[in-house]
């Protein structure tokens, strides 16, 4: 008994751990602070500004000067800094006097190749500038790719784009030509495809050839969550997938993507969801509505106000919150409208919160609040 009793505490220790490893910014009376998924207080509010937690690292600010805290809310960095990036792949950029520089969790600067500007790490690599001419370099600040391109984007799902001369490719981390800088656009790394552009020409990337789609003006970018993206020909809005086929034909004027196995899709004024075979499976009847989260649930509008639908279509959480803006004034992504991990932030009355999936309020409403991160990484 006593054995059975330790392992069943040594679970209940593990989730309890497993479950206080994402913290959620707030903001209460003009001061900032972090939040567990109980809504209870992981940090006190006590900082000047501050932004999310980024790893195990969060940047705030004390007497006008940042710094970096650790999950308990000590310094780990004491605030000496007019300016900070967040910490990626161990490094962060903090600025001094005006002069900028990398930095280790533990304060300790990294010796880089001479760069006429700085650039935040980004999944292992950060960019380096000589001239007009960008390269990269990994975490151990050597370089790995001498400057030699227009411009380099971020990276997603290890690859990112660069340009050139007037023309665009796909760079893996290694600084290695993935594809090949001849399209005049293209889209983000996805394992279900890419998209391109060549002149006047949309099409895909099948096995690394151009394959053309008549007719198409605009394609958006294949995610994980779905074969199928969403293409534009003659201001009609359908679905391709990565071979360049229609699967679904361009007859929507607006539409979003597929996550959970159905897409909004609008017709006039209403929005309701198909699945990827172009089947409607909830009826167009909704001011607006975004993507399905993992937990088959999605938001919806009626007038101005947001709730929850699930996949029959069935309201499972009223229509009395907003969705939209976060603390900076910036628009979220459709998956973070929504259910993430269980909770969703929602705003009513003014003050932002969460809701678990009842539609239960967790903790208490504040003047502003993030998404939650997850500190273990």
């Amino acid at each position: 008994m006593k054995t059975i009793f330790s392992f069943t505490l040594i679970l209940l220790m593990g989730a309890t751990a497993t479950f206080a490893q994402e913290l959620a910014l707030v903001r209460d009376n003009d001061l900032f602070g972090y939040i567990n998924k109980t809504g209870e207080y992981a940090i006190q509010p006590q900082f000047e500004k501050a932004d999310s937690f980024s790893g195990k690292l969060a940047a705030a600010m004390k007497d006008k000067k940042w710094g970096f805290i650790n999950t308990s809310g000590e310094w780990v960095i004491q605030p000496q800094y007019d300016r900070v990036k967040a910490f990626n792949s161990g490094y962060a950029l903090v600025e001094l006097d005006k002069q900028w520089k990398y930095i280790n969790a533990k304060g300790e600067t990294l010796s880089t190749p001479a760069t006429d500007k700085y650039y935040d790490f980004d999944d292992g690599v950060a960019i380096i500038r000589s001239g007009e001419k960008i390269g990269l370099m990994d975490t151990s600040g050597k370089t790995i790719l001498e400057p030699k391109y227009d411009e380099i984007k971020g990276f997603n799902n290890g690859y990112a784009k660069f340009k050139n001369g007037e023309t665009w490719g796909l760079l893996s981390k290694k600084g290695e030509v993935f594809v090949p800088a001849e399209y005049d656009e293209i889209g983000d790394y996805s394992k279900n495809g890419i998209w391109a552009r060549k002149g006047d020409s949309f099409g895909v990337l099948v096995n690394g050839t151009f394959t053309p789609i008549s007719g198409v003006d605009k394609i958006w970018d294949f995610t994980n969550d779905s074969s199928l993206t969403y293409a534009r020909s003659n201001k009609k809005m359908g679905f391709i997938n990565a071979k360049g086929e229609w699967v679904i034909q361009p007859a929507y004027d607006k539409v979003r993507a597929f996550n959970a196995g159905l897409a909004p899709v609008n017709l006039g004024k209403e929005w309701g969801f198909i699945n990827e075979k172009g089947e409607k499976v909830i009826d167009a009847k909704y001011r607006d509505a975004e993507i399905f989260a993992d937990n088959g649930l999605a938001p919806v509008k009626e007038k101005k106000l947001w709730g929850f639908i699930d996949k029959s279509g069935k309201l499972i959480i009223p229509m009395e919150y907003d969705i939209s803006i976060g603390m900076f004034g910036f628009l979220q992504s459709g998956s973070e409208k929504g259910f993430q991990n269980g909770l969703a932030r929602v705003k009513k009355n003014k003050e932002w919160g969460f809701i678990d999936e009842k539609g239960q309020v967790v903790g208490k409403w504040h003047q502003n609040a993030e998404v939650f991160v997850d500190t273990s990484k």
